[in-house]
């Protein structure tokens, strides 16, 4: 059993996926808490974000990128900042879908702003998974 697991994480790409798909949990799950204790849908954003970036900085860094140790203070200053763009992205869609114009989802979902915030954040982390990706084979984590 030991194996098959560790081959699967010693595939950069499989591994990849894997921490991404639970930093996305991560993210996702963290908002939604947050949200449902706050009831403040920026609030929850921006919380969630930089709980998910902690998370996925350790996992890249050390488990799917395999980085020695040195640098990594830059790796996470660039990671954050590439991160940051992304994080910016999350707040100008949960602002544009959720707070400014909620009924073109809310159309969908009887106006539920629950169900509107839910939507929004699963399909805003799609798009971030995408372009985090992009941002960390080729600017952060290079050999």
């Amino acid at each position: 059993m030991k194996k098959p697991i560790q081959k699967f994480f010693n595939n950069e790409i499989l591994a990849y996926l894997f921490f991404g798909l639970a930093t996305t949990l991560v993210s996702i799950l963290s908002r939604l808490v947050i949200y449902q204790l706050s009831h403040q849908e920026l609030l929850a954003t921006a919380l969630a974000n930089i709980i998910g970036i902690l998370f996925a900085f350790i996992t890249n860094d050390t488990i799917v990128f395999k980085q020695k140790k040195k640098n990594r203070l830059i790796r996470l200053v660039k990671f954050s900042l590439a991160r940051l763009s992304t994080f910016l992205l999350d707040l100008f869609l949960t602002f544009l879908f959720v707070t400014q114009f909620p009924h073109i989802i809310g159309q969908f979902v009887t106006e539920n702003i629950d169900k509107i915030n839910a939507i929004e954040t699963i399909i805003a982390q799609i798009f971030i998974i995408i372009i985090n990706y992009i941002l960390s084979k080729v600017y952060i984590f290079r050999k």
